[in-house]
């Protein structure tokens, strides 16, 4: 069933890495390269349908326990492996590199070991495309397109809870064209405000699926222009935002999307965040820094990756450390940034309210352990915070392996700490380790990083504790 199943989405990769020979269409002088997308897709397209063909005509079958999460990690892996075969044929980079790249896509890091100032613009666009793919999530593409035959569960282990409407398709049909209409408006406001049509496209899918990819070295620091910062910030926000907010927003019910819990966090790291970056900044240069600091603490805290500063290594530590701790911070849950998420660090600091309350409290007094969710109280349950305990710490756990592998290799602690939470967070921001010359191990260390970032640690547990169990148990018996 499971060789099936990764069969239709092989032939959905195959039409992915398909789809930037589009650029031909407006400019063939790039033609003698489209054979690096061709091969690989084209195969992907016949090997999935023939792996298809194992359940044609079989009636749907439910995944049962842990097999949700093998699926998606295999998913995942093939998707990575087979959209990184362009870069590969290129001849331009080597297999450690094509699969960084690939990782950083689909991830919506936006890492890169590519130099976009001479890169192609067949590769520049299938950058976005894997970040729009990523973003969204490969299962919530393909139920959007067939159906929820596949099963809630393969849903929410990909990191969604965002079912909007009753019918998990009709949901995954509303995501995607709600984005895509953000992704229209997006590419005509920066038109607007003089940006090409490629570049503005590219920049729009990458703004709004917190990815990062840039067409210029520079990132958006490129256009030195406010009107685009602004563009971006929007796209942005909008991406880092839980869906069903947008619904409620889009439907007019307000007080159920501003009475969330991730939404008055979100508005008191504001107020904390960019005082802080804004009075660094000043003190640092001399300016006054607070456009800056307003785009640079969007980009971290949605976990984007854009920049508009030149260099993080001339920025001061507590600049940097607080862009740290935005970016492990990171987005809304049910969106497509990164992080540990808004959600559970908001559960966390109303734990720790609770605590104090409760220990000044009369004993015979009887508390609420409650949040806000989307207008509503959600009673917190012992197992809700024993869940959200072990995700937290599964998280810096791994921070700080990552960190010490980049300090391993001679880097400092501050840009150790930086990279890695980059790399954890699925944001891009970079101190400059990151880059073509950059040593396997530390690719590795950052692809290993997006990976389990994007998938959220346990999924990826789970399913190769769960296969190593069954081996293991198949070689005893």
């Amino acid at each position: 069933m499971i060789f099936g199943y990764l069969g239709v989405f092989m032939m959905l990769i195959g039409a992915i890495t398909l789809l930037p020979l589009i650029v031909l269409f407006f400019d063939s002088s790039e033609i003698a390269d489209a054979y690096y997308w061709i091969i690989p897709g084209v195969t992907s397209l016949v090997l999935g349908y023939l792996m298809s063909q194992t359940i044609r005509g079989k009636k749907p079958e439910k995944l049962e326990r842990h097999q949700d999460a093998v699926l998606l990690v295999f998913i995942w892996i093939l998707a990575i492996v087979i959209s990184s075969l362009p870069l590969l044929l290129s001849g331009k980079y080597t297999l450690t590199q094509s699969l960084f790249e690939a990782t950083s896509g689909y991830s919506t890091t936006g890492l890169t070991v590519v130099d976009v100032a001479n890169a192609s613009k067949m590769l520049l666009l299938y950058r976005s495309i894997m970040q729009f793919i990523g973003g969204i999530g490969l299962v919530l593409i393909l139920t959007s397109t067939i159906s929820d035959k596949y099963g809630m569960r393969l849903y929410h282990a990909e990191g969604h809870n965002d079912k909007l409407l009753p019918n998990l398709a009709r949901s995954a049909r509303l995501i995607l064209s709600m984005y895509t209409i953000y992704i229209i408006l997006g590419t005509v406001s920066y038109m607007i405000f003089g940006v090409t049509f490629f570049d503005a496209i590219n920049h729009a899918i990458a703004s709004l699926s917190t990815g990062g990819f840039s067409t210029h070295p520079e990132s958006v620091g490129y256009y030195h222009s406010f009107p685009i910062e602004i563009i971006t910030i929007v796209l942005m926000l909008l991406g880092s935002t839980n869906m069903i907010i947008h619904l409620y927003i889009i439907k007019g019910k307000f007080k159920k999307a501003f009475q969330h819990i991730e939404t008055k966090l979100f508005v008191v790291l504001t107020i904390i965040f960019i005082g802080i970056l804004w009075l660094t900044l000043t003190t640092h240069t001399g300016l006054f820094g607070l456009r800056t600091a307003l785009f640079q603490y969007v980009s971290a805290i949605t976990t984007t990756g854009f920049q508009t500063i030149t260099s993080f290594q001339e920025m001061p530590y507590v600049f940097n450390f607080s862009v740290i701790i935005l970016m492990i911070i990171g987005g809304q849950a049910g969106s497509t940034s990164g992080g540990i998420k808004q959600y559970r660090v908001g559960i966390m600091l109303k734990e720790l309210y609770w605590n104090i309350r409760d220990r000044l409290s009369h004993q015979r007094t009887i508390h609420t352990y409650d949040i806000m969710k989307f207008g509503k109280k959600y009673d917190i349950e012992p197992e809700d915070l024993y869940h959200n305990h072990s995700f937290i710490m599964v998280y810096l756990l791994t921070l700080m392996v990552g960190t010490s592998m980049f300090m391993f290799y001679g880097h400092s602690l501050e840009s150790s700490l930086f990279e890695f939470s980059s790399s954890l967070g699925t944001v891009g921001l970079s101190i400059g380790i990151i880059g073509i010359e950059t040593p396997a191990p530390l690719l590795w260390t950052s692809m290993i990083g997006m990976f389990i970032g994007r998938l959220e640690f346990f999924v990826v547990i789970i399913a190769f504790s769960s296969m190593i169990l069954k081996i293991t148990k198949k070689k005893v018996l």
